[in-house]
């Protein structure tokens, strides 16, 4: 049963010192507000002053923006709003000493030297929480990592599975839950598509605690009785090993932990599989399509810069995604809670001349 009350203000208030880190990184680390104080500059020219990649300043800026520090002029170049200026030397008074009471704290450093690095400044410093490329194992392919983890996720997803499962496409045919750790998202689905099947493709550390959440959810819903016949747990690597085919594919906070190439990339791969009329379906927190919020959100964005390899996308940059993979994003998208949502966007049958 979804719950009626949203846990927003729970993981707002969590991730609210990422965000605190940022403003004070970019008043005393980065001088984001006295480069900006003499006049607006495009993206680019800020982001080659500053020294910041891509990743970085698509973290910072929509921040910043959110907090109501930035703003863009009507030319699409970034000033200071008027609250931000008083976080320039020039500006009286300035409030740029007092938040440096905070600016030698070891996360405000830490986060200075992401924002420069594009990530840890030193290879080996521990952060990168979930994914896995050719330069690091992953976390979750260690027994004891992957049930911390795993575990730490399962009351998000036992909270918006439900959620997320009323909104999802009904369908008697088979649905790919990708990255899906516990599986709560996949269980709620097949509830409710008695006739449908599925599978669930994570690291094999993660599927032994999915088989655990279904067991005990089979245990919880009696009329879960026939899930253990419909679902497939699938040891893999999404990546690079060959992925099932589907009606559906769910990727559930997957493509935020990653680059937007990499983002490039698993679109394509998804799009690959999905049979003619299929759906790729995204649940995760959006950015705005103008990049200048909402606060929850670059609250989010800016703890997934320390934890992945990733950000937060708005759903103008998914779409993009989408395009490039040869979908359709459609029309429909529907809020569930803690400032998630879903989108989705089709693959029709290729015609024949």
């Amino acid at each position: 049963m979804p719950l009626t009350t949203d846990l927003a203000p729970i993981t707002r208030h969590a991730r609210a010192v990422y965000s605190s880190r940022l403003l004070i990184a970019a008043v005393h680390h980065l001088n984001v507000f006295e480069t900006l104080a003499p006049h607006p500059l495009s993206l680019s020219e800020l982001r080659q002053r500053l020294g910041l990649s891509e990743r970085p300043a698509m973290v910072l800026f929509p921040a910043l923006c959110a907090m109501g520090m930035l703003k863009y002029d009507e030319e699409g170049r970034l000033q200071l709003t008027e609250v931000g200026h008083h976080l320039s030397r020039e500006a009286t008074p300035t409030l740029m000493d007092y938040v440096g009471l905070e600016k030698n704290d070891p996360g405000v450093i830490e986060m200075a030297e992401r924002l420069l690095h594009d990530g840890p400044k030193h290879a080996s410093t521990a952060g990168t929480a979930y994914v896995k490329d050719h330069e690091a194992p992953s976390p979750m392919d260690n027994p004891d990592e992957a049930r911390r983890l795993t575990l730490a996720l399962a009351g998000r997803a036992q909270c918006l599975a439900p959620i997320a499962a009323e909104f999802l496409p009904r369908h008697s045919g088979h649905l790919l839950d990708v990255a899906g750790g516990t599986g709560y998202f996949t269980y709620e689905w097949l509830l409710r598509n008695p006739e449908a099947t599925a599978t669930l493709l994570d690291r094999p550390s993660v599927l032994a605690i999915a088989a655990e959440t279904l067991e005990s959810f089979c245990k919880q819903h009696p009329e879960a009785v026939s899930l253990p016949e419909r679902v497939r747990f699938m040891p893999g690597d999404m990546l690079e090993d060959t992925l099932p085919s589907a009606d559906i594919l769910l990727a559930a906070s997957v493509f935020h932990d990653w680059p937007a190439d990499v983002c490039y990339k698993l679109a394509r791969r998804f799009a690959e599989v999905l049979r003619p009329e299929g759906e790729l379906w995204i649940h995760d927190a959006f950015l705005n399509d103008a990049l200048d919020g909402p606060l929850p959100v670059t609250d989010y964005s800016a703890q997934l810069f320390w934890v992945t390899k990733g950000r937060a996308y708005s759903r103008k940059e998914y779409r993009h995604m989408m395009e490039a993979a040869g979908l359709t994003p459609l029309a429909v998208q529907f809020a569930t809670q803690m400032d998630y949502g879903l989108i989705a966007g089709k693959k029709h049958s290729s015609k024949k001349d």
